[in-house]
């Protein structure tokens, strides 16, 4: 029997390309998006995953057609970037809704279905949440946000053998980049250039970034582990940065991304 996996944000980027993969390796996938998609074998379903009821919506009917949803994969988000000093309230809310809030949503109206096929919840996190980027703050606020959220759903969840992993992906050729909220300001007498240097790197590391399909292997790997890691970085570049700041002193570490990103 083929397995269910339901992914979000599947319309670009990370999500669709997961959703093509998973389709031919014979999953039978249903992608959530809000303005929905046309891939053969896919099957699309528009939801705003910021709108609970439209969510649970969105999993009743996978269930009620397939009778089993076994794989849950939250991989909907936004970026944002610009000086915590000019950005705004709103700002704030609209990332964390999505990137946070909508994840935190997804996965408690998911359990009882997974609980059932003793699933798994894989959640896209950032190694922008082990690595705060300046100028890109409160995105790696939320990503850090997912990697403790991922950790304690599952430890909260494991007697019913439902697992939870994290995903770590590091820049990625994707839409991201073009779909990322601009700063309010980009360049001031307080800040100088500072700001769009910072943005202008971040774009270039993205746009030379890794294609989405390894991205995409990897979930695949972890979705058929009985017991995956609780987190995983992509990229053997990214897990050597993400193992020297477990070594290296903090003050160090954050002075590197200051010169690359902040200066």
């Amino acid at each position: 029997m083929s397995k269910v996996v339901v992914i979000t944000g599947s319309s670009g980027g990370i999500g669709l390309a997961t959703s093509k993969y998973l389709n031919k390796k014979g999953y039978k996938v249903y992608g959530l998006s809000r303005r929905g998609m046309n891939e053969d074998g896919v099957k699309s379903i528009k939801c705003d995953v910021t709108k609970i009821d439209e969510v649970k919506t969105a999993l009743k009917q996978v269930y009620d057609n397939e009778g089993r949803i076994d794989v849950v994969i939250n991989n909907a988000g936004l970026g944002v970037s610009g000086a915590v000093e000019y950005s705004s309230a709103e700002e704030l809310k609209k990332i964390f809704d999505l990137n946070v809030f909508a994840l935190v949503s997804v996965s408690q109206a998911s359990l009882n279905y997974l609980r059932e096929s003793q699933g798994i919840i894989v959640n896209i996190g950032s190694v922008a949440g082990e690595l705060t980027i300046p100028f890109q703050t409160f995105y790696s606020m939320t990503k850090v946000a997912v990697s403790t959220f991922s950790e304690g759903l599952r430890m909260e969840v494991k007697p019913f053998k439902i697992r939870v992993s994290c995903v770590l992906p590091g820049d990625t050729k994707t839409d991201f980049t073009k779909n990322r909220d601009r700063p309010i300001v980009e360049s001031d007498p307080i800040y100088l250039d500072r700001i769009k240097n910072s943005l202008s790197k971040m774009e270039k590391d993205e746009q030379n970034g890794v294609d989405p399909i390894k991205v995409s292997k990897v979930i695949y790997k972890v979705i058929n582990k009985k017991s995956p890691p609780v987190k995983v970085t992509v990229g053997l570049d990214y897990k050597f940065l993400v193992f020297l700041k477990r070594l290296l002193p903090i003050k160090l570490v954050n002075h590197i991304l200051y010169k690359m990103y902040g200066k």
